[in-house]
């Protein structure tokens, strides 16, 4: 018995991450990106690498070193 609530227990979180990962970037996001890239299209990129990309925005300091994030994103595609 233990184990059936143990499995349930853990298909409820892994379906609740599921979930919240599928949810669409903000527009607060993917003004952030244009901001360093204005004449890149946001469209291109799903929104599993806006979401990736604005992280990796907040973790870096210098705006130089995030505007050439963000173009070498656009850049490989």
């Amino acid at each position: 018995m233990k184990r059936i609530f143990t499995l349930s227990a853990v298909t409820l979180i892994a379906a609740a991450g599921a979930a919240s990962a599928m949810v669409a970037p903000s527009t607060v996001d993917i003004n952030e990106i244009r901001s360093y890239a204005p004449n890149a299209d946001v469209s291109l990129l799903s929104a599993s690498e806006i979401t990736s990309l604005v992280n990796r925005l907040h973790s870096i300091d210098s705006q130089s070193e995030k505007t050439q994030a963000v173009r070498s994103v656009f850049n490989a595609k």
